[in-house]
């Protein structure tokens, strides 16, 4: 499966690669050469389109209210009740809610060209959403990273979110930080690697304690 909103940049890409396989084929001298590096060149980037808007299917572990990770990648930083995701450009992209519950705010800014990774990655472009569940708000923040530039939101203010459900995506390397409800616990650690709507990355106190 393809991440929403994906087809255009493959078949653009694609579209692209046929032509200059097309015109390395009648043309002829340094022309032909050229036209089949460029077929090269499209033929490699299609291929990495394909990789990069992968969407596989995800089944949420634990019970519902377990907090399953919104991202794939290896978690970066760990505060109190923070947590930092920092997805490479081999993870999939498209992110997911943590827990069920209706989207009470998301507030989009535009940006930087800071790699995510970075501490004054504050300037990029990002989304922050909070959701609203049983056991509190959740926040999520959606940070693009140093390359293309571009968040893409699935939801709107006021719908209902199901836990493990696609909320975004966020393209060509990035990070996401989340903020769990009080109440919750970290069942992750520093350097983790995480599966977006599958990993559980937090629970109640009381669960874990019991």
């Amino acid at each position: 499966m393809l991440a929403k909103g994906s087809l255009s940049w493959i078949a653009g890409m694609l579209l692209f690669t046929v032509a200059a396989g097309y015109l390395s084929r009648i043309t002829g001298g340094l022309a032909s050469y050229l036209f089949l590096a460029l077929f090269i060149i499209g033929a490699a980037l299609t291929l990495f389109f394909l990789m990069f808007f992968r969407d596989p299917e995800r089944s949420p572990a634990g019970d519902e209210d377990d907090a399953v990770s919104p991202a794939d990648g290896r978690v970066i930083s760990m505060k109190e009740r923070g947590i930092s995701i920092f997805m490479n450009i081999h993870n999939v992209h498209v992110n997911r809610a943590p827990l069920a519950g209706t989207v009470t705010q998301i507030d989009y800014k535009p940006g930087g060209y800071i790699p995510a990774f970075n501490k004054d990655s504050h300037v990029n472009e990002r989304n922050h959403v909070v959701i609203r569940t049983e056991g509190g708000d959740l926040e999520l923040t959606q940070i693009a990273g140093v390359l293309t530039r571009r968040i893409v939101s699935y939801i709107s203010e006021g719908s209902y979110v199901r836990r493990g459900q696609r909320i975004g995506m966020i393209r060509f390397g990035s990070r996401v930080d989340v903020i769990i409800p009080e109440g919750y616990g970290f069942t992750v650690g520093l350097n983790d690697k995480v599966k977006a709507g599958e990993t559980v990355i937090a629970m109640r106190i009381e669960k874990k304690r019991g």
